[in-house]
């Protein structure tokens, strides 16, 4: 599958489904929501692992490493993230959540030493700039004394779990682990994590059997859970979470466009003027050369997997 597609997706999906966690609050606590998301997404990957006999025994040291990515990728940073959606719209949770290409930044040069680059900086200024046009009228509206402040910083902590996260996705990929087995172990690990969080807080693990519950529940799991995980981490490892990450300034703009269509969100000039500055900088982004040290690693990795071959009967359609 081709970077372009894999963007596509990840922007799309992600994008709407700030809208659909919507349907997820009221009846069920945030946090068994979450078990029960990454539960059964989990299992579907295992089950597609099996059937498709993909290796899922791996060393000790790879179980702490996917330990990590679901406290981090699939437990506090979707906890927070659904948390904040108590106290702020799904629009203003996508601008607060679009911080983490910054973060992707600052963390890819002090873990991985990569350099973002004149253009990647110069691209996550034009979106930033963006997203102040486009959400201009919630932002003047945010007090730090409100709900809305807190719902905004806790969407913040959500994108700074979820970078710390996409630091450790890199880290095992770069040992030769493919994003199907990793992104189900992961999974399985931020479920339990998330598990004992709800029955620490005395959470009660009841379920709503209504249309729009299910629903979001299932399009959360297979499409924002599987599919776009699988596609954004996979394109994490091949250009850089650097970069990769600026589809974190992309999906406000989906989401913009679902909260006009079913919150009244109204359209004005400041948000065409935002959206087109996002674009630009998306150009600028992804059309940066990606930086010596990130080709360096892959080419370690090629090195490793030739050398020692510990997942090499997982196909280019698998890993996808």
């Amino acid at each position: 599958m081709s970077n372009a597609t894999l963007y596509a997706l990840t922007v799309l999906i992600w994008g709407s489904t700030f809208f659909a966690i919507e349907f997820q609050l009221g009846v069920v606590p945030p946090e068994v929501s979450v078990v029960y998301r990454y539960s059964v997404a989990a299992l579907l990957l295992f089950g597609w692992s099996y059937f498709r006999n993909l290796p899922l025994r791996f060393a000790v040291r790879h179980h702490a490493w996917f330990m990590l990515l679901g406290l981090l990728l699939f437990g506090l940073n979707y906890i927070l993230t659904y948390t904040s959606q108590v106290h702020i719209t799904s629009a203003l949770a996508a601008i607060a959540f679009s911080t983490m290409v910054w973060l992707n930044i600052i963390n890819s040069r002090i873990f991985f030493g990569v350099k973002a680059g004149r253009g990647v900086l110069f691209g996550a200024l034009l979106g930033a700039a963006g997203m102040v046009f486009l959400f201009a009228p919630q932002i003047s509206k945010v007090s730090f004394s409100d709900s809305v402040f807190f719902g905004s910083s806790l969407a913040v902590l959500g994108a700074l779990s979820a970078s710390f996260g996409n630091m450790v996705s890199q880290k095992i990929q770069k040992a030769a682990i493919p994003v199907v087995q990793m992104n189900a172990w992961g999974m399985f690990y931020g479920a339990v994590f998330m598990a004992v969080v709800a029955l620490v807080n005395g959470r009660n693990f009841t379920f709503e059997w209504s249309a729009a519950y299910i629903g979001s529940l299932a399009y959360l799991t297979v499409f924002g859970s599987i599919v776009a995980f699988g596609a954004y981490l996979t394109l994490l490892g091949r250009i850089g979470a650097h970069k990769a990450g600026y589809a974190m300034v992309m999906f406000p703009v989906v989401a913009l466009l679902l909260s006009t269509l079913f919150e009244g969100l109204e359209i004005t000039l400041t948000t065409i003027a935002g959206t087109l500055l996002v674009l630009a900088g998306n150009v600028f982004v992804l059309r940066t050369r990606r930086p010596a040290a990130v080709a360096t690693d892959d080419a370690r990795v090629r090195f490793y997997q030739r050398r020692t071959r510990p997942v090499s009967i997982c196909t280019k359609s698998d890993c996808s």
